[in-house]
């Protein structure tokens, strides 16, 4: 048994290279392997978001507080609020998000694969995250 104690991992500015605006990413749990899931509380200040990106064994997104937005390509641009839950299939891409004017947290879970767990991609244009 682990018990990892809040404020034991220290917050991390998302990285420019794969999300625009104001991000903090507080690392919440990633086991030594076989595991391989890992999670992390992700704060999105208004206007900021994820680069276009896929994950090869999918995502679960659980939002805790705010109001965002989500898009997998393809298709239009939806809503999300407190206690909602989304799954994003494997390799599917997509971004999210706060809305332009409200910030949003939530709670990401996904799994590696071969160790990695994400696949970046461009930035959303301006012209796509407004629409």
């Amino acid at each position: 048994m682990n018990i990892q104690r809040t404020g034991s991992k220290p917050s991390a500015k998302g990285p420019a290279d794969y999300f625009a605006g104001a991000v903090r990413i507080d690392p919440l749990n990633e086991p030594p392997a076989p595991a391989r899931v890992a999670m992390a509380l992700v704060t999105f200040e208004p206007g900021a978001r994820t680069a276009w990106h896929t994950h090869p064994l999918g995502q679960t997104l659980i939002v805790s507080a705010g109001a965002g937005w989500i898009q997998r390509e393809g298709g239009a641009r939806e809503n999300i609020f407190p206690g909602d839950v989304v799954y994003f299939e494997p390799n599917e891409k997509h971004w999210h998000g706060a809305t332009a004017t409200t910030a949003m947290s939530h709670i990401a879970v996904q799994e590696k694969e071969n160790g990695s767990a994400v696949s970046w991609m461009e930035q959303v244009t301006n012209e796509q995250y407004n629409s």
